[in-house]
């Protein structure tokens, strides 16, 4: 396979700053000569090593250079998160001259299994996945890497023995996430009561070290009893089952915590539909999250970088495409806790596929 960028594009890497350097120079120059050709028309620009050319809607296109082609697969695009996730990738690869091919993993091990082990049947430039559940995919990874072909994994961990030869790791820190925003719903609740924390995949890393981060944060606060600790699967659908049961189940709930947005908005439907009132914190901090903070529906969230992880797995995989070697093996992605001043930035800046 012919893993090069572009035969302009190619160059070692101690080269590879200075000629950015120039060519931003050189194309930001020439924007402001010609009025400016916009972020995509830049990119693009940077991405092949040549001049951007304008197009009659306004966007690149690149004047030559091998396209890419790259397989990316997360958990399940019916989570908000994950959609987005698509979105950044498929926005960046197009202004880059990434081919992207999805695969979703329906929510499903079974699902991802299939769709992966059909994934390694064919020629890639790179691939980037996030599995629903550790040690399931380990087999078509395997084959890939074995083929030559860089694979990245996003957000949780494929293989628990860590030997395979992932070409890195972009992970938020999900203890930090599932602490702090425990820690603000805990002081909400006044340091007692009884709360639920409602988990996502119990075979996701990211899921197991958010109930990790959640129970740091509890040990804090000795009056305050955890009575309910189900999984949801990130299913909006089974957090609604559970919640109506909880209400029927518990007169007294003074909190919860919820291992994504999705799940603690689709819990929040359930309290206000039942006309109670409980504070409420979630990870990932979506926009109807961060509104749901800035209006004071729920108590807390923190970023869990959809843009960031994605947008990097691209970025990466075009490095290691064209053969950079010195790609570090594991990559934090960080995000703030969300409040009302830093929660209108935050959306732009996630409408923007950069966070």
């Amino acid at each position: 396979m012919n893993n090069k960028l572009s035969t302009e594009g190619t160059t070692d890497n101690v080269d590879q700053p200075a000629r950015l350097s120039e060519l931003t120079r050189r194309i930001f120059l020439g924007s402001l000569g010609a009025g400016a050709i916009g972020l995509p028309a830049f990119l693009a620009a940077c991405s092949n090593g040549e001049p951007a050319k304008q197009t009659s809607s306004g966007g690149a296109s690149s004047t030559g250079g091998k396209r890419l082609r790259a397989a990316f697969s997360n958990a399940a695009l019916s989570s908000t998160w994950c959609a987005q996730g698509k979105q950044v990738v498929e926005t960046w690869g197009k202004w880059f001259g990434v081919d992207i091919t999805w695969y979703d993993g329906g929510g499903s091990v079974d699902v991802q299994r299939r769709v992966i082990d059909d994934m390694a049947t064919k020629k890639w430039d790179f691939v980037a996945i996030q599995t629903v559940g550790i040690d399931t995919l380990v087999a078509p990874v395997s084959q890939m890497i074995d083929n030559g072909i860089p694979v990245i994994q996003m957000d949780t961990e494929i293989d628990s023995s860590h030997k395979l030869g992932i070409t890195t790791f972009f992970e938020p820190d999900n203890i930090y996430m599932g602490e702090v925003s425990a820690e603000a719903l805990f002081q909400k609740m006044g340091g007692k009561g009884k709360v639920i924390m409602t988990q996502g995949a119990l075979g996701h890393t990211g899921a197991q070290r958010r109930a990790k981060g959640f129970r740091q944060a509890l040990a804090k606060y000795p009056n305050i009893e955890l009575i309910a600790q189900d999984p949801a699967d990130w299913d909006v659908n089974k957090v609604a089952q559970l919640w109506e049961n909880y209400l029927v189940k518990y007169k007294q709930l003074d909190g919860a915590f919820f291992h994504n947005d999705d799940m603690a908005l689709a819990a929040f439907k359930v309290v206000k539909n039942a006309n109670r009132t409980i504070p409420l914190a979630g990870v990932d901090a979506m926009p109807p999250a961060i509104q749901a903070v800035i209006n004071g529906d729920m108590v807390a969230t923190v970023r869990n970088p959809a843009g960031r992880i994605h947008w990097g797995a691209l970025m990466v995989g075009m490095l290691a495409a064209s053969g950079t070697k010195d790609i570090p093996k594991y990559i934090l992605a960080d995000g703030p806790v969300v409040n009302n001043q830093n929660g209108p930035g935050l959306i732009f800046m996630e409408n923007q596929f950069f966070l």
